[in-house]
């Protein structure tokens, strides 16, 4: 089993990275947030899971232990599969993850592609026992308003990954009413 791989990124692509191992390079799918941050010729160290079905072997790769863990419990979880528990993970980052499981929030699990109000509940219910989430009981997600998942949706038109635009939706002051003016304090954030 392939617990751990470190070398330099020979390429990358929209959903995984080839890794070079020395005389072998390694295709690893890696959640979009990492993906984001990731350029040919980086030295790589990451955290792995080799999942195999009927004929195909596919490796998952993470930064930390901690997303590793979370990605091993949500596929504990009947009906995720690998890739819609990476799809979880490049959506909602560990700790909205743990809300919404602490507060009883599907609405969160939502966000994630592929992902229904049934689903999510499902997902909910199982992962309640099974994620230390404690520390989380009783504090609250701010709730997405509609402005907001349109502000999402065009900067994910304009290219943007669905991480990159949360992320920068989150950090638009309060001041910013309309869809409009948040979508321009949005750009302003992710514009370098």
């Amino acid at each position: 089993m392939i617990s751990r791989l470190r070398g330099r990124i020979e390429y990358v692509a929209e959903d995984h990275i080839i890794v070079d191992i020395g005389p072998m390079g390694l295709m690893v799918f890696v959640p979009a947030d990492q993906l984001a941050g990731y350029q040919t010729g980086q030295p790589v160290a990451l955290f792995t899971h080799l999942h195999i079905r009927e004929q195909e072997f596919t490796l998952f790769g993470f930064a930390t232990e901690e997303d590793l863990d979370l990605f091993l419990v949500l596929l504990g979880v009947s009906g995720v599969g690998p890739k819609l528990a990476l799809s979880i993970l490049s959506t909602l980052p560990p700790d909205t993850i743990r809300l919404a499981v602490a507060n009883d929030e599907p609405g969160l699990l939502t966000r994630v592609p592929g992902i229904g109000p049934k689903s999510a509940k499902k997902i909910l219910f199982h992962l309640k026992d099974k994620m230390g989430v404690s520390e989380f009981e009783g504090v609250g997600v701010a709730p997405i308003t509609d402005e907001d998942a349109e502000v999402i949706e065009a900067l994910a038109a304009l290219g943007y990954s669905i991480v990159e635009a949360q992320r920068a939706v989150q950090g638009v002051p309060k001041e910013a009413t309309g869809v409009e003016d948040r979508l321009r304090a949005a750009l302003a954030q992710l514009m370098p």
